[in-house]
């Protein structure tokens, strides 16, 4: 895979007609998958080696962002699913990789911004439920 531009990295919500609008604004963008380990080490561990079961530990995925705040509809759609705490589909596309979409929740939102500077939004993502893979 080549080098990519992180610009091209997109987060988009689906709105109520059923299209995925890209958050506006935003400069940095991350994905994170996440994984809980069950422990099952006990003394007959091959010595004292720590086992870990296979496929039994939660998954999680994180998404995150941070940019300049523009106040366009994906901003009131992204103001709404916070204040409403619904579980809203996002999609997060990475250029040459994949895409990820599914159920999350939006569990942080900030604004923020100086006297001599642009206003700053950031926002945090949890899934709430199975998020799907497509290779592109």
């Amino acid at each position: 895979m080549a080098a990519q531009n992180g610009r091209d990295m997109l987060v988009k919500i689906k709105n109520g007609d059923g299209e995925f609008v890209t958050l506006a604004g935003l400069r940095s963008k991350a994905f994170r998958l996440n994984a809980r380990t069950v422990d099952i080490t006990n003394t007959d561990s091959a010595q004292g080696w720590k086992e870990l079961l296979p496929g039994a530990g939660v998954k999680s995925a994180e998404i995150s962002g941070a940019g300049v705040f523009r106040d366009t509809t994906s901003d009131a759609l992204a103001r709404s699913a916070f204040f409403e705490q619904s579980a809203e589909t996002y999609r997060f596309i990475i250029p040459d990789f994949g895409v990820v979409e599914g159920p999350f929740l939006l569990t942080s939102l900030s604004y923020a911004g100086t006297y001599q500077g642009e206003a700053t939004y950031e926002l945090s993502l949890m899934s709430a439920g199975a998020p799907s893979f497509s290779a592109l």
